[in-house]
């Protein structure tokens, strides 16, 4: 992954960057997220402290000349104050101004402990930041009868290619990044298979026999020759490793193909059906959930505990006390309507 971002970094968030993924091992796309979220910061306190042309866009204001020592100057009051301007004038909603506190808390962290000792400060001036409270909203997933419905759904040119990874999304809880990053020595002969997730973090996947039928039947017609990725499982049109964008595209088209577009289902919202389904039916303790999801912290799995309609009925009726009626209570009859065909 090209890294051109590093050219606009000054060299005391240069070090931060090459911290975060040399040292914790985090992903290219993670570590860009962090200086796009510090870079705004920047941008930020150079304005606010005119140091940059009043009229010059604050979108287009460079930082490759920031120093420890306008960081030294740096307080909780300018956090606050950037934190405002974002909301404001951004439109952030409370999700990405709590990444942006991580962030921030994140680089300031740095700064304060394991930064060398000509670029450190003497105490973090955000330690005491606080993030906004998100709203934890229930994840949008596909019912069993509409996970059935889709993978029924597959037919054309890519029909086993397609049916595979629609079928490795829905049993397995992929992300997009580890299905397309999925070679062919991942596939073990143990029915297991090797999956790399956030963070180069490795995890074993078994897989069932949904899954592995439909790798060998994918396998069957995979081509051979020509292939310009010999490692990669999924190969696209031109015979190299599918894109993030290719099967995004063609989800999209089998969601269309039942009636499910245009309705906030996407690739992700797979994982979250394979999550759900597993969680509801399969009786899966929430721990192994966790793995099964690569998830670093619980919370982020807990979000799969939610219950259905059918199960908050079935909750009320297992009440020991369901059926305990008052001591000689008349018997309530219900009258029932007439069907159409009775009338």
């Amino acid at each position: 992954m090209k890294r051109d971002y590093l050219d606009q970094c000054p060299l005391v968030l240069r070090s931060f960057l090459g911290y975060l993924e040399n040292t914790l091992g985090k992903s290219p796309k993670t570590v860009e997220e962090y200086f796009l979220d510090i870079r705004t910061f920047l941008r930020y306190l150079k304005y606010s402290r005119h140091l940059a042309p009043s009229d010059q866009p604050i979108e287009s204001i460079e930082i490759d000349d920031v120093t420890i020592d306008l960081l030294k100057t740096v307080t909780l009051s300018d956090a606050y104050e950037f934190f405002h301007y974002v909301r404001v004038d951004r439109g952030n909603q409370s999700a990405a101004r709590a990444r942006k506190v991580c962030s921030l808390k994140a680089f300031f962290k740095f700064l304060t402990t394991k930064s060398k000792s000509s670029e450190r400060l003497e105490s973090d001036p955000l330690a005491e930041l606080d993030a906004p409270k998100i709203k934890r909203s229930l994840p949008k997933y596909l019912t069993l009868e509409q996970s059935i419905e889709l993978l029924n759904s597959v037919e054309g040119e890519f029909q086993q290619r397609d049916y595979c990874i629609l079928t490795l999304f829905l049993n397995c809880g992929l992300r997009l990044s580890e299905l397309v990053g999925l070679n062919l020595g991942d596939i073990r002969s143990d029915h297991t298979m090797r999956v790399t997730g956030k963070g180069n973090k490795e995890r074993t996947v078994y897989l069932n026999e949904a899954c592995l039928t439909a790798i060998d039947n994918y396998l069957k017609v995979r081509p051979h020759e020509g292939v310009k990725d010999r490692y990669a499982l999924f190969l696209s049109k031109q015979k190299q490793r599918i894109s993030p964008k290719t099967v995004q595209w063609m989800v999209k088209h089998y969601l269309e193909k039942i009636g499910l577009d245009g309705q906030g289902y996407s690739v992700h919202k797979l994982r979250h059906t394979a999550a759900t389904l597993m969680y509801q039916h399969g009786d899966v303790n929430i721990r192994v959930l966790q793995e099964l999801l690569g998830h670093e912290n619980l919370s982020t799995t807990e979000i799969y505990t939610h219950v259905s309609d059918k199960q908050l009925q079935q909750g009320i009726e297992a009440n020991p006390l369901a059926n305990v009626k008052m001591r000689n209570s008349p018997v309530i009859k219900i009258k029932k309507e007439k069907e159409p065909d009775e009338e």
